[in-house]
């Protein structure tokens, strides 16, 4: 187990556009993957990239827990998924709001729009590629989280800075990071 240190915004890391993996069954890939894991595990988050540890790498990991999920949800819990050298394609012109958040920058949220359906195709550990096609929440996570493989965090996607700063000041509308509607959270389709 290790818990790696996370990159904050201003780092150089965090502003570079990641490079492909060549081989996602390499052991230290795999070592990254768990680092990642472990990394996230610690402070509580539902994803981390590769570059927030230091690692410009077109790699990722999320997860979906039932305690981000409102009452009424129609989603299952999503374990741990590893995304390696993913391709987004949006499948609908519409976008959505959404409160975010970010371990890169500590303490602040922001009010950033959002494709509201996409499909992901990626690699896993095992070197076998997937797609996966969802909506909403999960996309909004995806599109979070592959931003930083090239080298965008979220305030770079916000339309009105009025909408960001210290959730200590915004208040309740943005803490945790609801409100979210129970329609927001769909199982993905996974191929």
């Amino acid at each position: 187990m290790t818990i790696r240190k996370i990159a904050r915004m201003g780092h150089e890391v965090l502003r570079e556009v990641s490079q492909p993996i060549g081989d996602p069954t390499a052991p230290e890939i795999a070592a990254l993957a768990q680092d990642l894991i472990d990394t996230c595990e610690d402070v509580g988050g539902n994803g981390i990239a590769a570059p927030q540890v230091y690692e410009p790498k077109r790699m990722f990991a999320f997860r979906v827990r039932h305690g981000v999920m409102p009452d009424g949800a129609n989603m299952r819990e999503i374990p741990w998924t590893i995304v390696i050298n993913p391709t987004l394609t949006f499948l609908a012109d519409d976008k959505k709001l959404y409160w975010e958040r970010c371990l890169s920058l500590p303490g602040l949220y922001g009010q950033v729009p959002r494709f509201t359906k996409l499909r992901m195709e990626a690699f896993g550990l095992d070197g076998e590629k997937y797609t996966m096609t969802t909506s909403y929440f999960l996309a909004r996570l995806l599109q979070h989280e592959y931003d930083h493989l090239d080298g965008i965090l979220y305030p770079m996607r916000m339309q009105d800075m009025a909408n960001f700063g210290f959730v200590s000041e915004l208040g309740p509308a943005s803490y945790p990071v609801f409100p979210f509607d129970a329609e927001d959270f769909v199982d993905p389709e996974i191929e």
